[in-house]
């Protein structure tokens, strides 16, 4: 593709990293039959190609309008697009860079600043989400159903092992984890130590991730880099690697080193961090003959289990048939999901800002997993277990919950 990016732009990082971006593009349209909006809406401007296409006219100075960031607001991010992409496209970035611009060239409604507010002001701060919640769900038998089905029931949060072993792997707490689905980490730590690693738990609040995808960049590497100190103190304290169990925040986790490439601040502390992550499934995949061990401990019961894999899990951090192998080697039996690369519609804060579309693709995604006839769906971020769980006829629940309940601990 050929650019000619207008002045405000040409020379800036921003502007650098899209031109390289756009020209790797070679208009094949391949990604539009991986995109779940196109599938759903079947026009061009609601695909990758056509977003790609959008943005490189903002970039080169053409006006902008609200149907252009209607457009933009109407992407998931899921990336499915990338995984398809023979050319190696990195559109997620480049999304990124398109919203940020449009943002500023065309001021949203007044209505519509105070939502995307209150999602930055809400869900990053665990204790002021965690005090909400409580309150919707004391309330919850006199909501009306459709506020009811948003305010999840209270999850049993398990013991967390105290720390016997010599290794000792850090467990990033978010922000809407601990109050929704408590037992996730613990289940995590449950798991580490009967294959004879601790887990040190580490509250680092919200990763950025939430206040980074609404379109508030500065705000979230902000919150980014408190994150940042707080996990180089715990790997300073002789952690040997960083796990986060919801694979939303892991994804953005992992773009750390690139978000803060030009921060001479954070530029080494976010690279130290993004090297330090691993996801869990390659913790037990390496630890191997520990894990097979202490399966062997409890005999096994063969269950259905669907999984959804996170499009921030398959497409973000390019894990794909990790966790179904470790659970078909914990003696679970999975079970076929058709479209398995598409997304679920939670996306982060998608299912609240564009809930049509969002409800559409929650009901696509349950038909496939519940096809099977699974006896329970497995998921591996809090956004899709939540999103899901709302409308499931089955439990919805984290797999390493599920690996946790194998081993008996």
């Amino acid at each position: 593709m050929q650019t000619n990016l207008a002045d405000f732009i040409r020379d800036t990082p921003q502007g650098l990293e899209a031109d390289r971006i756009q020209r790797a593009c070679v208009h094949c349209g391949f990604c539009n039959a991986t995109c779940p909006t196109y599938q759903l809406l079947g026009d061009e401007l609601d695909g990758p190609r056509g977003r790609i296409y959008q943005i490189k006219s903002v970039l080169e100075g053409a006006a902008v309008t609200e149907e252009t960031r209607d457009h933009l607001d109407r992407c998931l991010t899921c990336r499915s697009c990338e995984s398809t992409c023979p050319s190696g496209v990195q559109y997620g970035r480049l999304v990124d860079i398109g919203r940020e611009v449009v943002e500023a060239k065309v001021p949203r409604s007044a209505p519509q600043r105070l939502i995307r507010w209150g999602l930055r002001l809400v869900l990053p701060r665990p204790a002021l989400f965690g005090l909400l919640l409580w309150f919707g769900r004391l309330f919850r038998p006199l909501l009306p159903k459709v506020l009811k089905d948003t305010v999840p029931l209270p999850r049993p949060a398990g013991a967390w092992p105290s720390a016997r072993h010599t290794r000792r792997l850090v467990i990033a707490g978010g922000c809407v984890q601990p109050s929704l689905a408590p037992d996730i980490d613990s289940a995590a730590a449950r798991v580490l130590d009967a294959i004879g690693i601790s887990a040190v738990p580490v509250a680092i609040g919200c990763c950025g991730a939430v206040a980074y995808h609404l379109n508030a960049q500065a705000d979230g590497l902000g919150t980014a880099r408190i994150a940042i100190d707080r996990l180089c103190a715990a790997l300073d304290a002789g952690a040997e690697g960083i796990v986060v169990s919801a694979s939303g925040c892991a994804s953005f986790v992992a773009e750390y080193a690139h978000h803060l490439h030009g921060d001479p601040a954070y530029a080494a502390r976010a690279e130290r961090v993004t090297a330090a992550l691993i996801d869990l499934t390659t913790v037990l995949s390496r630890e191997a003959a520990a894990f097979d061990a202490a399966l062997a401990r409890t005999p096994a019961r063969p269950e259905a289990i669907a999984f959804h894999s996170p499009c921030t899990l398959q497409h973000g951090l390019k894990n794909k048939g990790q966790v179904e192998r470790l659970l078909t080697v914990a003696g679970f039996r999975t079970t076929v999901v058709a479209d398995s690369h598409l997304c679920c519609g939670s996306a982060g804060t998608y299912s609240i800002l564009q809930p049509q579309l969002s409800a559409t693709l929650k009901a696509n995604k349950l038909a496939a997993l519940e096809a099977g006839q699974p006896s329970r769906i497995a998921t591996a971020n809090i956004g899709c277990l939540t999103h899901l769980a709302s409308d499931a006829k089955r439990p919805v629940e984290h797999w390493i919950e599920l690996i946790a309940e194998r081993l008996g601990v």
